[in-house]
């Protein structure tokens, strides 16, 4: 094997013997649980260990991976691939910045996979049953299923729970196309087992996966054609941000078929035939070595003997839940992808938090307190809080925008990044801020300033009173509150002001 082989599966070893350790040997349940926790992705570890480290006697179930998605075959790995793009990427630009000699640079796929494996081995240890053990939860690997309104059986034990947490996340499912299915594409769950780089691989949906990995793809050398129904990419995004990304994936030689529905897949030796409907209502065919799905989640609620607990569900929307995230029996709870609209490891944390409070204590916090923040990794990334430009739209609402171009930033400029723009909507007349987007290369990290506001009332004038460092990019928001602040200059305001100044001169 070559050393990046050697590499990979040792790797592969270490994240295996963390995740799903083949020797472990589940706890015997000695007494009533305060709070079983059925599912150890972000939202299932956060409950098992904000309960224990209350001083509950808390345990945890797992069937697959500990981790969930986020740890194993989501945020993490993608991440590192995408880190992985950016160096290509920002090497091949290096004569625009004085660089020579880096214009061809190439990605050892090889290499780039092996990287992602390690960190995501080096990682899993905080999500791994050792140390959930060493915090004090009892975690049982195993199908967690409920046999009654406060039981629920795991590799033969039966575990008597006071209060549950369903937090068994969402899976990636295929759209009903003929041929997809028989085609072996890939999927999050799977694209990360990729051993060699595909030529030519085809992107079906426009979404975060589909965007950020698509761009990837294409930096380390496949040639990606990337299709959506609609009439543009990234569809829950702003207009305007979606055309700011897809220039940059179109710069990146992605070939982008908007207005296109997939049709049937066909097989041909290694080859996949996607017949698609393009925007005249032709059908045409696209030859490729893989196709990667990046639309359809289901929650995982099968096999979990809701029924038998009392816990109302539908198998496309996940668990039934109210606004305090608990289900129709009063002592189980949801929490996460399975139940929650928001489908990140973050809503995921914060709604763990919410049963926490509510499902161990006399507490009644609810979902729609929360502001919840999102961004898309692709390059420029698309960060958002708060009211989007659509919602603004079907709702009639009345605001106020400021928008400040990225070229307007010394840092960005500095940085090569002024392609994007940072957006604040206003209630009318005042500083409230309503939502927020921003287009840069660093809007995910940048995007919390707005989400604090937001949360805490916080105004466009406090933030044009708060000092930010120089340069950098942070200072954007500053930027858009003096932005705010030039516009209350009426005409009338700066007539007395110049007034007033005249006559202190005197």
């Amino acid at each position: 094997m070559t050393d990046a082989a050697d590499r990979r599966t040792e790797y592969l070893d270490q994240w295996h013997a963390e995740v799903t350790p083949p020797d472990w040997q589940n706890p015997t349940p000695d007494g009533r649980y305060n709070l079983v926790v059925v599912g150890a992705g972000p939202a299932g570890l956060v409950c098992a260990a904000g309960a224990a480290g209350l001083g509950a006697k808390v345990a945890l179930i797992e069937r697959h991976q500990m981790g969930g998605d986020c740890l194993n075959v989501g945020c993490v790995p993608s991440k590192g691939l995408i880190r992985s793009a950016r160096v290509v990427s920002d090497a091949r630009a290096g004569a625009a910045f004085g660089v020579t000699g880096t214009e061809n640079a190439q990605a050892d796929f090889a290499a780039v996979m092996a990287r992602m494996y390690r960190l995501r081995a080096d990682m899993s240890h905080h999500d791994s049953p050792a140390r959930f053990t060493g915090l004090g939860v009892d975690v049982y690997l195993g199908d967690g299923v409920f046999t009654g309104p406060n039981q629920v059986s795991v590799a033969g034990q039966v575990l008597d729970f006071k209060r549950a947490v369903i937090a068994t996340g969402a899976r990636a499912v295929l759209p009903p196309i003929e041929g997809l299915a028989e085609s072996d594409p890939l999927t999050n769950e799977n694209v990360f087992d990729l051993k060699e780089l595909p030529p030519r691989l085809a992107v079906i949906g426009s979404g975060p996966i589909g965007c950020e990995l698509g761009q990837s793809f294409a930096r380390f050398g496949s040639q990606v054609t990337l299709l959506e129904q609609a009439d543009r990419i990234m569809v829950r995004e702003e207009a305007r941000a979606a055309g700011v990304v897809t220039q940059s994936l179109l710069a990146d030689g992605i070939d982008i078929r908007t207005h296109t529905a997939l049709q049937k897949v066909t097989r041909r030796g290694d080859e996949r035939i996607l017949t698609v409907k393009n925007k005249a209502g032709e059908l045409e065919e696209i030859v490729v070595d893989q196709i990667l799905v990046g639309v359809g989640r289901a929650p995982n609620v099968d096999g979990l003997g809701l029924e038998a607990a009392g816990v109302q569900y539908d198998p496309r929307k996940g668990v039934v839940v109210n606004e305090q995230l608990c289900t129709s029996n009063s002592a189980i709870y949801g929490a996460g992808d399975v139940c929650f609209q928001y489908k990140f490891t973050h809503a995921a944390d914060a709604c763990a938090r919410i049963v926490l409070a509510n499902a161990l204590f006399p507490s009644r916090q609810k979902t729609s307190s929360l502001v919840i923040p999102w961004a898309t990794y692709t390059q420029p990334e698309v960060a958002h809080v708060g009211l989007t430009e659509g919602e603004i739209a079907e709702q009639g609402l009345s605001v106020d925008i400021v928008e400040v171009a990225m070229n307007t930033n010394d840092r960005s400029r500095l940085d090569g990044d002024d392609e994007g723009y940072a957006r604040v909507y206003l209630k009318p007349g005042s500083d409230t801020i309503l939502g927020a987007t921003m287009v840069s290369d660093h809007a995910g990290d940048m995007i919390g300033e707005m989400t604090l506001a937001i949360t805490h009332g916080i105004g466009l004038k406090q933030i044009a009173n708060t000092i930010h460092p120089y340069p950098s990019n942070g200072e954007m928001w500053k930027k858009v509150a003096d932005e705010f602040n030039r516009g209350r200059l009426t005409p009338t305001v700066k007539k007395w002001m110049t007034r007033w100044l005249r006559w202190s001169r005197r």
